[in-house]
């Protein structure tokens, strides 16, 4: 919903103009209403508005501004007042004084700690009730004058100390929320990271421990060795600069130019190509349907293949794996099985970001070795119905 212009006219109101105002109105305050008694008290309005300016730093300096009140409230009982008027004009500005005394206690407990605002609560009743003793405001029965000031001040510290806690309890949520928002974006970028560092390093070590060995043999297979790690390095590091140009990029929002395509289950041939350089086959098979799929979902099954290939190559010594992606009606299904002897468990964190992909979408992840032999990682990763 759009501002109402006199709204935005006072946000784009400096803050340092505000803290003059508000200074201001607490110097003008008793200026004011000193000005009223000099005068022989003909304005009426003049001490209603020595009462209204300190309103102004409640906000601000709600300490300072309780201080200026209180001692008004001291000074039109000792001082020498024009005479009262039929109207008990008097009697009026005390009431006044006690309501503003008592907003701006609770203007003090919704914003300061406990003990300050306690504090600022009893030294407001010990000066209103030494006023109202001194102006012989006592009804016969002492109790029945001190009740109601007392339930005055107690029923707003209350309300004040309420509207703090609520406040502190939304900004505490609000800095939950962003840590939260922090920890899952840091998670998303160790994903990728890893996701794609790990794959083509596995490619990288493996391509260099074959051209080291046939160099001297094979000079031929050594040159092929050394392209591929140079295709392989040059791949890696435009994705890394493609990813640290998202992080950079400040005009991140809507209407700004889409990011760099991310990859997707489409590129699962190139994944089989590299993964074909680093001496491990993988036989892709799809099944199902081929409708696109959001690029969450597309982005997170690609590297859950893409670890568990890159897991292959690394740890299950086997010269082939079977890569399955069956797209149903409302989930995905994706397994990579493999008949190494080796497993790849371990203390890494392929397997926990692979979990942690498919959790975020709301799926299931097992990965473990399969009872005839081999390592087995599935994935079941539902999909949306606009998707469908």
């Amino acid at each position: 919903m759009a501002a109402t212009p006199g709204l935005s006219l006072v946000r784009r109101v400096p803050v340092r103009v505000w803290t003059v105002l508000s200074w201001a109105g607490l110097v003008l305050s008793p200026l004011v209403l000193y000005l009223w008694i000099a005068l022989g008290g003909p304005f009426t309005v003049l001490p209603l508005l020595a009462m209204l300016l300190p309103f102004g730093a409640l906000r601000r300096r709600p300490l300072v501004a309780l201080g200026v009140l209180l001692a008004e409230a001291i000074a039109v009982e000792l001082l020498p007042l024009p005479s009262p008027s039929a109207s008990g004009l008097h009697q009026s500005i005390r009431y006044l004084q006690v309501v503003t005394v008592d907003l701006a206690v609770g203007c003090i407990a919704a914003t300061r700690r406990p003990g300050v605002s306690v504090t600022a609560a009893v030294l407001a009743l010990v000066v209103q009730l030494g006023v109202a003793a001194t102006a012989e405001l006592w009804p016969g029965d002492l109790e029945t004058a001190v009740i109601p000031y007392v339930l005055a001040i107690v029923t707003v510290w209350a309300i004040g100390t309420m509207i703090g806690q609520r406040r502190r309890f939304r900004e505490a949520q609000r800095a939950q929320a962003e840590f939260r928002a922090v920890q899952a974006e840091r998670l998303r970028i160790s994903r990728e990271v890893h996701d794609m560092v790990a794959h083509s390093i596995g490619v990288i070590a493996f391509q260099a421990g074959m051209g080291s060995r046939v160099i001297d043999t094979q000079p031929s297979e050594a040159r092929d060795a050394l392209r591929a790690i140079e295709e392989t390095s040059r791949d890696t590091l435009a994705g890394l600069r493609r990813m640290l140009g998202t992080l950079r990029r400040a005009d991140v929002g809507p209407g700004t130019a889409p990011l760099d395509p991310a990859p997707g289950l489409a590129d699962l041939d190139g994944l089989a190509a590299r993964s074909l350089d680093a001496g491990v086959r993988v036989d892709v098979h799809r099944r199902g349907g081929r409708q696109p799929l959001s690029p969450d979902i597309d982005l997170s099954a690609f590297r859950i293949v893409q670890e568990a290939v890159t897991n292959v190559i690394r740890h299950a010594g086997v010269r082939r794996c079977e890569v399955v992606v069956d797209q149903r009606d409302k989930e995905l299904f994706i397994e990579v099985t493999d008949d190494g002897q080796n497993s790849a468990e371990g203390t890494g964190y392929g397997i926990p970001g692979m979990r942690e992909r498919a959790t975020l979408l709301r799926g299931e992840f097992t990965a473990g070795r399969r009872p005839e032999g081999g390592f087995r990682v599935a994935a079941r990763i539902p999909i949306p119905a606009g998707n469908r």
